[in-house]
């Protein structure tokens, strides 16, 4: 099989192709990537040593130019296209959320039809359960949860899922939708809470906390995401939608005593600052129809996922390093300020 991966520089598009070409030696995979700021080409390193030139080729490049994603797909005769390209930080949407719509929603349509258009046979969009808005205290979100996005970077997620899905209806595409609670693991930009806590608690630095805390999350390891993400591709029903969750509910402070706790640093550091607009307040993700049809279950519990990505960020110092400084130090200062 040969896959257009898109987004492949970034947290869970690296992971995935490392997992895809370490588990099907018969597999290529092209990776278009813009690469923005978190867009990191050392994520790949590793790759291009290994596949490089063979069975992994790199084009840096927006999804929204319909002219570089018709040559890739027909130069390298793509079998299926595995979405992963976003803006995806919630407070970077509030702050502006014109590269939002322009990559999210504009440049999913654009590389939706253009794959249409060449006879590209599948089309697999990855998602989020953002999508669904927030929960009260019980139940969980299923494939029939109405959308109901409460951030623009939500929003724009659920207009491009609305496009893919529209996509199948109009003109029989064969599309994959796939939904997931919040990922951690290797790779991720320090933006989102775990790496930013490890970062920030490994500095003596604050660790600021939105609210009260109790913002629930279901946290899902990356490798089990990108295991759901493989199901679907492979064997997703055309049309279909899909859930993929970890079973790992936990509230942000939470998750932030358990990395205290770890490093060995003091609750202390904990600084709760002023709530963001629209915090969804809690995500639960049903997965029983990926289980049911596509036999996904995640192999992680949060314990030894945890384990793993603290032990991870520890061995990739000069990773860590590298990616929080210059955008990323501008971006804290202006959306925290004082807070911090």
């Amino acid at each position: 099989m040969r896959v257009l991966v898109t987004g492949g520089c970034g947290f869970i598009g690296s992971n995935f192709i490392i997992h895809m070409l370490d588990s099907h030696p018969d597999m290529v995979v092209v990776n278009l990537d813009k690469l923005t700021y978190a867009g990191n080409p050392a994520n790949m390193a590793g790759v291009e040593k290994k596949y490089g030139g063979t069975r992994y080729f790199f084009a840096r490049g927006d999804i929204g130019n319909a002219e570089l994603a018709a040559h890739l797909l027909t130069t390298h005769a793509i079998d299926a296209v595995v979405n992963f390209a976003a803006e995806t930080h919630v407070d970077r949407s509030i702050h502006d959320a014109s590269p939002f719509i322009q990559t999210n929603i504009v440049g999913t349509q654009i590389l939706l039809e253009t794959a249409r258009a060449v006879g590209v046979p599948r089309f697999v969009h990855v998602s989020t359960d953002e999508v669904y808005g927030t929960l009260g205290p019980d139940g969980k979100f299923s494939e029939h949860t109405p959308l109901a996005p409460n951030s623009p970077y939500s929003a724009s997620k659920a207009s491009a899922d609305m496009l893919v899905r529209a996509c199948h209806e109009t003109y029989g595409y064969d599309t994959v939708i796939t939904r997931c609670s919040n990922n951690y693991g290797p790779y991720q930009f320090p933006e989102k809470l775990i790496p930013l806590m490890i970062s920030r608690a490994k500095k003596g630095e604050s660790l600021p906390v939105y609210g009260d805390g109790q913002n629930v999350r279901d946290w899902i390891y990356v490798l089990d995401h990108c295991r759901g993400v493989e199901l679907a591709l492979l064997k997703g029903r055309p049309g279909g939608v899909y859930n993929f969750g970890g079973d790992a509910e936990k509230p942000n402070i939470e998750v932030v005593k358990t990395i205290l706790s770890a490093l060995g640093r003091p609750e202390s550091l904990i600084k709760y600052v002023t709530d963001r607009p629209g915090h969804d307040r809690r995500y639960a993700m049903d997965f029983t129809l990926a289980k049911n049809e596509l036999g996904f279950t995640p192999a992680y519990d949060f314990e030894r996922g945890m384990a793993e990505t603290l032990a991870w960020y520890e061995a990739n110092a000069a990773w860590m390093e590298n990616v929080t400084s210059g955008n990323y130090t501008r971006f804290m200062t202006a959306w925290y300020g004082e807070r911090l």
